[in-house]
């Protein structure tokens, strides 16, 4: 059987012996201004609905791939601009001293992540990255019909916030350059490039180790089990994570780590001129057989920002489930045909109990259930459907199987 067949006919619960002395139930949703349903909205005090007007309705077909595209945006707008104002500001021509140095650009990146992160993880989760799309995907059941989506709004906003870093820049670029546009000269400021000395391996796997890092710290501030933090700390968390792989990891290729902040501007620049003085000038902007944007190291745009976060990113989260996560929403716990046989037993043999008697059921995480307490609950992956439900001393409680076969985190209410 199925996890989601097993949620499914655990819904199903044990009716009380006194089943005629009902409580009335409580309105599921209450319109109050100081407990918000979400994905509702409160037109009046005791009015809810989901879609009060048409753009209502059109924002939330849209806001999760915006949420993504606004987030990569910012990203690339802090980290490419932070780049120019460094570089760009050696040149005394462009400003009488030079403003700031390699640590301001550790910074200037990590607090883009940190905000675009605080942009849109209430609403899409944040990933403004596409390798953290994809593990998600891989190894946390994230709906792989949403994959092509958010990394479309990712690739998007990173062609938009270097566009914009561009933009604001235009003239300084012009100055440092003598109006030319060179690769890798100020590409730099805007996609990763490695260093002459590096060999193809070593680029590789620069990239690869950033990624895997950076996916690691993501899966463990997502664990309940491992000491994640409140999720408003999850942004600085993030910050401290790439100001280090930044300032430990960044010299030889940039710190891509992220398919999008690499390709969305790499392509920008390849429209506004880049790459083409090395061949001829009537070269059409985006004919990438002519750019060196796209042909510098034998394409290393592909197997470095590319293949190498995605590859490092894989391998990270790989790393992480099967030595230490333990939560039944990746696939490496998926539970093997004997734990869910022990599971459905399990949950046909729950009966109503008076209130107060010890249960204890065995899952296949090993996970115990005590005495029920209404200041208790059971929180499961969004996957899982569980509830408990307590009564007075003398009544009866009742126990939705799922929160015994797949082993959730008991936590204070």
């Amino acid at each position: 059987m199925s996890q989601t067949d097993l949620s499914t006919r655990s819904q199903t619960t044990i009716a009380p012996s006194h089943a005629s002395a009902e409580a009335p139930k409580p309105d599921p949703l209450p319109a109050r201004p100081d407990n918000p349903v979400p994905g509702r909205v409160f037109d009046a005090p005791g009015e809810i609905t989901l879609c009060p007007n048409t753009w209502a309705k059109v924002r939330n077909s849209i806001r999760e791939p915006v949420a993504e595209f606004l987030g990569t945006m910012i990203l690339c707008i802090f980290g490419n601009g932070v780049n120019c104002q460094v570089v760009l500001s050696s040149n005394t021509d462009v400003a009488p001293m030079q403003k700031g140095d390699y640590l301001s650009v550790c910074f200037g990146w990590a607090t883009g992540l940190a905000l675009a992160v605080w942009i849109s993880g209430g609403v899409s989760g944040g990933h403004v990255n596409p390798a953290v799309t994809l593990s998600l995907a891989v190894f946390r059941r994230f709906p792989w019909k949403k994959v092509p989506i958010y990394m479309f709004a990712q690739l998007l906003g990173a062609l938009c916030g270097g566009g914009i870093a561009y933009g604001n820049y235009y003239h300084a670029i012009d100055i440092f350059e003598g109006g030319r546009r060179t690769v890798p000269g100020t590409a730099v400021l805007f996609s990763s490039y490695p260093l002459d000395y590096l060999t193809n391996a070593s680029a590789f796997f620069s990239e690869f180790l950033g990624a895997a890092i950076l996916i690691i710290v993501v899966f463990s501030l997502m664990d309940a089990t491992n000491g994640s933090p409140p999720t408003g700390m999850v942004p600085l968390a993030l910050f401290i994570t790439l100001l280090g792989i930044s300032a430990a990891l960044g010299m030889e290729t940039g710190f891509s780590i992220n398919p999008a902040r690499d390709l969305g501007p790499r392509i920008f620049t390849a429209m506004v001129g880049y790459g083409r003085e090395a061949y001829h000038a009537l070269t059409p902007p985006l004919l990438f057989h002519d750019h060196l944007v796209f042909n510098f190291r034998h394409q290393y745009w592909i197997w470095g920002p590319i293949l190498g976060a995605f590859s490092g990113a894989l391998v990270g989260a790989l790393v992480y489930d099967v030595f230490i996560f333990r939560g039944a929403e990746s696939i490496i716990n998926t539970p093997d045909a004997a734990a869910r046989e022990r599971n459905a037993h399990a949950r046909h043999e729950q009966r109503p109990n008076p209130a107060g008697v010890e249960i204890k059921q065995k899952s296949f995480m090993d996970t115990d259930l005590g005495q029920p307490n209404m200041k208790e609950y059971w929180r499961a992956p969004p996957s899982t459907r569980m509830e408990v439900r307590g009564e007075e001393p003398g009544g009866h409680f009742i126990i939705c199987a799922s929160a015994i076969a797949f082993g959730g985190q008991k936590s204070d209410a």
